[in-house]
């Protein structure tokens, strides 16, 4: 792995002071390639704190615009730059915030298609999109591809965060469990209204956001146990934390 530079040293060194970090876990930091999906409520804590820790690569994945009513929650854009591509508003902000990322825009939606093309070039993938479509759509594409999936989700006071791993086994020799395990099948179309139609309070997905970009930094430098095949669950109104174990279905006869 590339070695760390003096400046990179000094910025990284509450990091490296970390046993279960050190300077070798900064070095993975530096080495990782991580996309993205979506510059919005939960893309803006995740690329902000990946940025900050040294990720070497970051790959944003946006196709919309910032918007005023984007700025409650999405933290990462400013009013400066309302109209602007979200791509180019948030890798705009991380080369302030760290000059050594490495940032790739792409102004597409996450789809198969596009997931063929550009997912090779990374070895870990974080969705925080907002509708089922782009979920299982990124859980597919992730497992196809044998790299680690972080995902989460939000309500109007509640989220929760969880990551895949369904190409490797479990404690108990069976694979772990995937996006399809945890939920088989999407809700009926417009059954789970939209933060646009419910609304959200903006502090909340800054709380999963950074569950997120931690479960990231585990996986990338091997510390702690990631949420593989446990469901974090948050209720913001209670400041509550509850952990749901899942497991990978048995399939059906016939199947």
């Amino acid at each position: 792995m590339e070695k760390l530079t003096p400046e990179e040293i000094s910025r990284y060194h509450r990091h490296i002071l970390l046993p279960e970090i050190g300077g070798a876990g900064q070095q993975k930091l530096k080495a990782a390639r991580v996309m993205v999906i979506g510059a919005g409520g939960l893309g803006a804590p995740v690329l902000q704190y990946l940025a900050a820790a040294g990720v070497g690569s970051i790959g944003i994945v946006d196709d919309d615009r910032v918007s005023l009513s984007n700025l409650q929650r999405q933290v990462i854009h400013d009013s400066g730059t309302i109209g602007e591509e979200k791509t180019e508003s948030a890798a705009r902000a991380l080369l302030r915030l760290n000059p050594n990322v490495r940032v790739e825009r792409f102004e597409q939606h996450f789809e198969p298609d596009f997931a063929g093309s550009y997912l090779g070039r990374f070895n870990l993938l974080i969705d925080g999109s907002d509708n089922f479509e782009t979920r299982y759509a990124a859980a597919d594409a992730a497992e196809a591809r044998k790299i680690p999936l972080v995902t989460g989700a939000v309500g109007r006071f509640d989220g929760s965060v969880t990551v895949l791993k369904p190409y490797e086994a479990s404690p108990d020799g069976g694979l772990n469990p995937g996006y399809r395990d945890l939920f088989p099948e999407p809700p009926p179309e417009g059954l789970v209204p939209s933060c646009a139609e419910a609304g959200i309070v903006g502090a909340l997905t800054g709380v999963i956001g950074t569950l997120m970009a931690m479960e990231a930094i585990k996986l990338i430098t091997g510390a702690g146990e990631p949420l593989v095949g446990r469901l974090l669950l948050y209720d913001g109104l209670s400041a509550r934390f509850d952990t749901i174990r899942y497991r990978r279905r048995k399939a059906t006869s016939g199947t």
